[in-house]
């Protein structure tokens, strides 16, 4: 697709009541049942965010959600998608209730809210694309995980950074072409 203003326009969901209720049901599981993955379709968004990270933003996102795009998805085909699709405002990183980018992109992950003590859904969501997701790498445990799963993620260290902040902390989102797996910050990550 062209960069520009028209591409804004094409790439919603076709039916947006059912497909976001889906969408919804579907995110929701892979957060209340950290590392299992779901499908996510039915949105088509500029490159390079992938379909499952584009239906989760159809969903979630609306006028008052902050927004940030890191690295290569700060690109204008994708800044007028999610504005034209969504209503978000994009904003810096300490600013985001989202922020959608590579796990290289988004770190430093300090630099994002991670909520107050009283308060610690102020914080944000980081919605990571990764090459490939699969049921494989390092262990995870905790709420909504019977024994254990396993998940293909980039690295245990920084979600067990985030795990020591807990109520603070950032919940995070994977996603490779339609799939998408929850990693919220309740969950515990370790080597297999």
């Amino acid at each position: 697709m062209k960069d520009g203003p028209v591409d804004a326009l094409s790439g919603g969901f076709s039916a947006p009541s059912t497909q976001s209720a889906f969408a919804f049901r579907q995110i929701l599981r892979a957060l209340s049942e950290p590392g299992v993955i779901v499908d996510l379709e039915g949105a088509s968004p500029p490159a390079p965010l992938s379909a499952a990270a584009g239906a989760l933003a159809l969903t979630l996102l609306d006028g008052g959600t902050p927004v940030h795009l890191a690295g290569s998805l700060d690109c204008a085909a994708l800044r007028n998608w999610i504005t034209f699709h969504c209503g978000a405002p994009l904003c810096d990183a300490g600013s985001a209730a989202f922020a959608f980018g590579t796990w290289a992109d988004l770190a430093p992950f300090d630099r994002f809210a991670i909520g107050l003590a009283d308060y610690p859904d102020r914080s944000v969501t980081l919605i990571v694309e990764v090459p490939q997701l699969s049921a494989t790498g390092y262990r995870l445990r905790g709420p909504g995980i019977e024994t254990q799963r396993f998940l293909s993620v980039p690295d245990a260290a920084p979600f067990q950074a985030n795990r020591a902040l807990f109520p603070q902390g950032f919940d995070a989102v994977f996603t490779c072409g339609n799939r998408l797996a929850g990693l919220p910050r309740t969950t515990i990550v370790e080597h297999a």
